[in-house]
């Protein structure tokens, strides 16, 4: 019988060197494809001067026409409205310095009146401290307890007692509930 040989490794060898054939092939045959394809297509195309454009479309023409003309609206529109916005801004700020004005000179009017009457009040009070104790209490009986209270509150503690003694007692009581009451609701805090 006879010894198998032992293979010597051509089959992997022609079989490698057939893969690395076509893949070379494949590689060439791809860029020849493309190369065909710029060739034609840089022949079909006329060589235009790149500083004159070919003409537009009319339809195109028209409708970037008629958006510049509305842009150019919009535009107009809004300037206006921002030039009315600063008008009205100005208009309000002048009618603020007015108010602020008017405000000031009220307040310096309430201060001259409150004054006025504050010392009305008070030439009245030493009025009535002055007078005979006896005399004042027939004027303050007459009185409303409110309008009563208010002025004997006022008083100095020895001439409003001198005055509210001689008064009668129901119109005292009402009298000095009203003057221990009339701060009652005055916040704490």
């Amino acid at each position: 019988m006879t010894k198998p040989r032992p293979r010597s490794g051509r089959g992997t060898l022609v079989i490698l060197t057939l893969f690395l054939a076509a893949s070379g092939a494949l590689r060439v045959g791809s860029g020849v494809g493309s190369a065909l394809a710029n060739s034609v297509a840089a022949t079909d195309v006329p060589a235009t001067d790149p500083q004159s454009c070919p003409t537009t479309p009319l339809a195109l023409a028209e409708a970037l026409s008629a958006r510049e003309a509305q842009v150019t609206a919009r535009e107009t529109a809004l300037a206006d409205r921002m030039a009315a916005l600063a008008l009205a801004e100005a208009a309000i700020k002048a009618r603020m310095d007015e108010m602020t004005a008017a405000e000031t000179s009220l307040k310096k009017t309430l201060q001259i009146a409150d004054g006025a009457a504050e010392a009305d009040l008070t030439r009245l009070t030493a009025v009535y401290e002055a007078m005979k104790p006896a005399d004042a209490a027939k004027l303050f009986g007459e009185m409303a307890p409110e309008f009563a209270a208010g002025f004997l509150g006022r008083m100095t503690p020895g001439a409003a007692a001198a005055v509210m003694s001689g008064m009668a007692p129901a119109k005292v009581y009402a009298i000095s509930v009203l003057i221990a009451g009339r701060n009652a609701m005055a916040p704490k805090n």
